[in-house]
């Protein structure tokens, strides 16, 4: 998760207690939503379908990935490799994927780092992607060592809630904002209202304050409606596909940029 921390937050962030990880990174995330559960959803030729003649190397960013556990299961997945298959040299797409993912928590990052099996091609990155300054100077240099300015797709997978409630309606819009000026392809899984309301409730049960922009928030209702009017509204981007919902009820939704479309006509 991608929300700077606040006094206070190293101890609520060591406890035990699933409440007791108010951005959103729960140290043993993959545990209660496995990463299967997105990932059959999902084309296992969608890079070759997206992409027919496209850059060589692809290149994803994945934004709050956690310990990094979906994030190989999307590696995986998308080039077509077997689970006991350690080596992206052929894979059966036709495709080539440097991924690079980040989250805010650092002790998370070195997990995902200590047990990637794809060390060459799954970066990991501390970073706070709402450290606006800090986002822009580190993926600029990342995107430069390829001469690009953008990636060729991103994933965001349960990320929003936590971007909103840390965040508040103006966080939630230009994080989005930010996201498809920077990928071609965008594949979210917005949390909906009903998770909000948990996850208040969580914090308020643990005797924590409450999220400052909870109260507040006027964007609410159908998450994954709202991001989609939030992404399509300024013709940015253009949604392409709902691949349908996770047994947990959340959505996977493709978006596409429409610089991609003006670059055709």
């Amino acid at each position: 998760m991608a929300a700077p921390r606040t006094e206070g937050a190293e101890e609520m962030l060591s406890g035990s207690e699933p409440g007791a990880a108010p951005y959103g990174n729960f140290p043993n995330y993959s545990r209660f939503h496995p990463p299967e559960g997105r990932v059959r959803l999902l084309p296992p030729a969608l890079l070759g379908r997206l992409f027919p003649a496209g850059p060589s190397p692809l290149l994803g960013l994945d934004v709050g990935c956690n310990s990094g556990e979906l994030s190989v299961a999307l590696y995986r997945h998308l080039l077509g490799l077997q689970e006991n298959e350690a080596s992206p040299d052929q894979p059966v797409v036709g495709k080539i994927l440097n991924l690079l993912c980040c989250d805010i928590d650092a002790a998370l990052i070195e997990r995902a780092e200590r047990c990637s099996p794809f060390p060459g091609s799954i970066s990991y990155a501390t970073l706070d992607v709402m450290d606006a300054g800090a986002r822009e100077l580190f993926l600029s240099a990342y995107l430069s060592r390829f001469s690009r300015s953008t990636f060729d797709i991103g994933f965001c997978m349960s990320v929003t809630m936590w971007i909103h409630l840390n965040h508040g309606d103006d966080g939630l819009v230009e994080f989005l904002t930010y996201l498809s000026s920077r990928c071609n392809y965008l594949l979210i899984e917005p949390q909906p209202w009903k998770c909000y309301r948990a996850a208040a409730r969580r914090l308020r049960k643990l005797g924590r304050n409450d999220f400052d922009h909870f109260r507040s928030l006027a964007i609410n209702g159908d998450m994954a409606e709202r991001i989609t009017q939030i992404l399509t509204e300024d013709g940015a981007m253009e949604l392409v596909c709902c691949f349908g919902s996770t047994s947990w009820d959340r959505s996977l939704l493709l978006f596409k940029s429409n610089r991609l479309t003006q670059k055709q006509l």
